[in-house]
């Protein structure tokens, strides 16, 4: 399975503004220097260590080779109970935007995707929101999880702020994932896990024990060494980010409170935001736009590179006026 978004991006890597990337892929100095401190690799323990981040038992963790992968197969499992139950066409719901490989793989395995929560047997979404960098109201996510339903949260982003976990909130049909890859910039490592709610944690562990290979000692000791450094690394990764949010708010007006490194700005209605693309990426910028994520009125900005300030002054040069 391919994903339209990650396609796009990493086929144009040596554009010169580059405002696509999400993660922190080669922007914090202190990885290198933590990584070189990894202990032996011990899959309990690191699952003991995401289960103190989350306030949740470590028989509640299972490893993956990173967010998408656990959302893919939490999924899975989902579309699997539904259909023992009789539903062989379960809904999914998925707001927009939206990161789109939350509706893309929930379709791959047998969800009809639907674009309200009302009569929807589940919803995915990402928390912070991918792409627009706000978080999703606890009062929001206990509406989603409601009813019955089924609520699947993305939190990838979670740890740019100090915004506590979603799998805290307790809710008997909360699933929640995440990856090492966003905050830490570790995309080497390939890690990532799935947490479901107690009363899924025995069926989720024998698709995931027969789907899932078993993660790398180099991953699992490289997850190890991050927790190990994760004070040393988060304060450069959220300084980061402050400083490429004062950049972006002194130079913007109206900018929401982002709790992660990414930003939509919409466009005036009527703008061909394709067409806005491709004329930035002839300029040497790249932007993500907003038909991935299922809303073509804006494109998506990330803050994430040391060079944000200069690329997005670039970028602000073709912006169109309001």
């Amino acid at each position: 399975m391919s994903f339209p978004l990650a396609d796009w991006v990493l086929d144009h890597p040596d554009v010169r503004h580059n405002l696509a990337l999400s993660g922190l892929k080669g922007s914090l100095r202190s990885l290198p220097r933590a990584l070189r401190d990894r202990p032996e690799p011990d899959p309990p323990a690191l699952r003991a260590g995401i289960a103190r981040l989350h306030g949740v038992p470590p028989s509640r963790v299972f490893l993956t080779h990173g967010a998408t992968e656990a959302n893919a197969l939490v999924l899975l499992h989902l579309a699997r109970e539904a259909a023992r139950r009789g539903d062989d066409r379960p809904t999914l719901h998925v707001p927009v935007p939206e990161y789109p490989p939350l509706g893309d793989a929930g379709v791959a395995v047998g969800f009809r995707r639907v674009v309200t929560a009302d009569g929807a047997g589940a919803s995915i979404l990402a928390s912070p929101r991918n792409p627009e960098g706000t978080l999703v109201p606890e009062a929001e996510l206990r509406a989603l999880a409601s009813e019955g339903r089924t609520l699947v949260v993305d939190q990838t982003f979670r740890e740019f702020t100090e915004a506590p976990a979603v799998a805290r909130l307790g809710l008997p049909n909360l699933w929640t994932t995440g990856s090492f890859t966003k905050i830490y910039g570790a995309d080497e490592q390939r890690l990532g896990y799935a947490i479901p709610p107690e009363p899924g944690v025995e069926g989720f562990a024998v698709l995931h024990g027969l789907l899932l290979d078993r993660i790398p000692a180099a991953s699992v000791s490289g997850g190890l060494a991050i927790l190990r450094h994760r004070r040393e690394l988060l304060a450069e990764a959220r300084a980061l980010f402050r400083a490429n949010v004062r950049a972006l708010g002194e130079r913007v007006d109206g900018i929401p409170d982002l709790a992660a490194p990414v930003w939509f700005d919409r466009t005036p209605a009527g703008l061909d935001t394709d067409a806005f693309q491709q004329r930035l990426l002839k300029r040497g910028i790249l932007v993500c736009g907003g038909r991935f994520f299922g809303d073509p009125g804006g494109v998506r900005l990330a803050l994430t590179r040391r060079s944000f300030p200069e690329d997005l002054d670039a970028y602000l040069r073709l912006r169109p006026s309001r």
